[in-house]
């Protein structure tokens, strides 16, 4: 049995997707356990991309078991939409394969209205969603769960209090339309019948698997630098996105955890408002963003691009507890000249080599850069460690010694054959 954990380590769009649908050949379930359909997790699969909001990155292998753990916070219609599109390519012909915590926490309209409303406001850079309003609910003890749900007159009590509330500050506040009682009652019933075969108490399946020896692996969504409590906060997602609240986020313990996999990109991007030292604002990091394909899976808008800042990735790694990283979209780097890595920060004339929580010091912050020779081919045919060219090698090393941790995957492209495993983390 061995419990693995892919957690991101700079601000999302690592690559997390690839790495979990890479992994799931060799595990038996694999749970998604926090966040929202602001995830977008982007697979291709002989050509086909495949992008899962919701729906944990596993679900193109037959018989595996997916799990949306009750840390995750559902909007039912994506995860509908995102079921009709498996089903109309092809996949996902098995129903069993998809289970629903009965306590995750439901995504409703006047989540997203509010989202949307706010952002004008605050500017954060949310995706407008719904996932923080939802969270909020959630730890203001007036969310309505999926077992709610399942429950009409409860769910109906629930609903008519919280529209109370949701009403008047959508109208006397944000200045919006408020919404009628019926027409989501009546919506989410629907849902609710077109759901309710997924719906499991998934905290027991986990144990029984655990007991019966299965092979786990728990997808995170979103990135270390953009936690709740470890982020560059206000400009982070809603949730815990650290390796801890997969226990949390699934209901499973931490003594059965075994690995701790990190996910780091070969350079650097990030959506959204929020200091990033690295950033290139000129033609190379355009470069990046177009040999990278640098726009969001879930809104479309263009990532930031900068050089790997070794900085945050240790950050995350002290974090998490990661020993071992997965370094993805290296052919990225394949045409440029030169490569530079952050090593540390210039802030008013002094030096940091670790990340400071003060964000107006932050924004400040000049990166003290190494500079490596690149490589200038193509590495996508790589099939072993040896066959990258040799200061494709000694990147790689350099990045080892700056985040004190092992590269033990490297990706080479985008499909998922594309890859390098130098130590399968479930041991096979």
């Amino acid at each position: 049995m061995a419990c693995v954990v892919i957690v991101g380590t700079q601000w999302g769009d690592e690559g997390k997707g690839k790495i979990v649908d890479l992994l799931t050949r060799n595990a038996d379930f694999v749970v998604r356990f926090q966040g929202g359909s602001n995830a977008g997790h982007t697979i291709v699969l002989r050509g086909e991309k495949f992008i899962f909001h919701l729906i944990p990155s596993g679900i193109l292998y037959r018989g595996k078991k997916c799990i949306i753990g009750n840390g995750v916070v559902l909007d039912p219609e994506v995860l509908l939409e995102e079921i009709k599109e498996l089903k109309e390519r092809g996949y996902f012909k098995d129903d069993q394969q998809l289970m629903i915590s009965e306590e995750a926490h439901l995504i409703l309209p006047y989540h997203r209205k509010i989202d949307v409303a706010r952002e004008r406001i605050f500017k954060i850079g949310t995706t407008g969603r719904g996932i923080g309003p939802a969270y909020e609910d959630k730890v203001a003890r007036c969310g309505i769960r999926v077992i709610d749900l399942m429950d009409e007159e409860l769910f109906r009590e629930k609903l008519e209090a919280n529209l109370l509330q949701k009403n008047t500050y959508l109208v006397e506040v944000l200045k919006e339309e408020p919404f009628r009682f019926s027409e989501i009652f009546e919506t989410y019933l629907r849902f609710r019948d077109l759901l309710g075969k997924y719906i499991k108490d998934t905290t027991r399946i986990l144990h029984e698997a655990l007991h019966q020896g299965k092979h786990i692996l728990f997808e995170g969504a979103q990135g270390t630098l953009l936690d709740l409590d470890h982020g560059t906060y206000p400009y982070v997602t809603a949730s815990n996105t650290v390796a801890g609240n997969a226990c949390a986020g699934a209901g499973v313990p931490p003594t059965e955890i075994d690995t701790i996999l990190g996910v780091a990109k070969a350079y650097t991007t990030r959506v959204g408002e929020g200091p990033f030292p690295t950033e290139l604002r000129d033609e190379v990091g355009e470069k990046m963003r177009q040999r990278g394909g640098e726009y969001g899976a879930t809104t479309g808008r263009p990532r930031r691009c900068g050089w790997f800042d070794a900085v945050i990735v240790n950050h995350a790694i002290r974090i998490n507890g990661i020993r071992e990283v997965a370094l993805t979209k290296m052919d990225v780097l394949n045409e440029f000249e030169k490569i530079k890595i952050c090593v540390g920060y210039q802030i008013d004339g002094k030096v940091l080599y670790h990340v400071p929580s003060n964000l107006r010091i932050w924004q400040s912050a000049k990166p003290i850069y190494e500079e490596m020779e690149g490589w200038k081919g193509e590495i996508r045919g790589a099939k072993q460690y040896r066959d990258l060219p040799l200061n494709a090698r000694r990147y790689i090393k350099r990045i080892e010694e700056l985040i004190q941790a092992r590269v033990t995957i490297i990706s080479v492209g985008s499909e998922r054959e594309e890859t390098i495993i130098l130590k399968n983390p479930f041991g096979k």
